[in-house]
């Protein structure tokens, strides 16, 4: 059995090697999920919108309003309503305490300056140039993440993770025992506090 003309390959040969592609072909955001996009907008939004709803300070360390739960069934209502009204006031409590931490630990305080003036000089260099790796350049966001990866194990060695356990911890002790002991109740709901007073007198 003969058989004339020519067969052409079906199958492509090999690609040729053209360096290596980044994750999303070199695009990379702060994408949290279908329809949401962390931006500088949104951040500065949510910061003036904190600063806004700061309470006096004044009225957050009065001692006066610093009064046992009349019973335990009120508690989560009064830890609830604390949190919901004094929320940029324990944001703050939490930074003051980071900063505190950062000041008592020169080794991660030098980690965190590090960090941050090469992640400035990054930001200025990508003002004049993109930066270029394996014939790919690199988005901006691209570069802080790999920036963050590295000083990793940095941080793991001057005792970051110490110093975060014990921020995150004494941060909880004194919110939470804020907001279980302040009366929160009678300085936003006056009259329905001593509604609520009367009921139990007269049960």
């Amino acid at each position: 059995m003969k058989v004339d003309g020519d067969i052409e390959a079906g199958l492509p040969g090999p690609a040729a090697f053209q360096g290596m592609k980044l994750p999303l072909d070199g695009k990379l955001g702060f994408n949290l999920g279908p329809h949401i996009l962390v931006s500088k907008q949104h951040a500065a939004e949510w910061v003036a919108k904190s600063r806004e709803n700061i309470r006096p300070w004044a009225t957050f360390f009065a001692t006066a309003r610093f009064k046992t739960p009349l019973s335990a069934q009120r508690l989560p209502r009064r830890i609830v309503k604390n949190v919901e009204y004094f929320q940029s006031n324990y944001l703050l409590v939490f930074a003051v305490l980071f900063l505190y931490c950062l000041i008592t630990s020169p080794l991660l305080l030098i980690a965190f300056m590090a960090k941050f003036m090469i992640l400035y000089w990054l930001y200025g260099r990508n003002q004049v140039s993109r930066v270029i790796v394996f014939g790919r350049p690199l988005t901006l966001v691209q570069q802080y993440c790999i920036v963050g990866l590295c000083f990793l194990p940095i941080f793991y060695i001057v005792g970051a993770g110490a110093a975060l356990f014990w921020v995150l911890g004494a941060s909880c002790f004194l919110i939470m025992t804020h907001a279980a002991f302040y009366d929160v109740h009678s300085l936003i709901e006056p009259a329905e506090e001593s509604f609520e007073l009367t009921m139990e007198q007269v049960v």
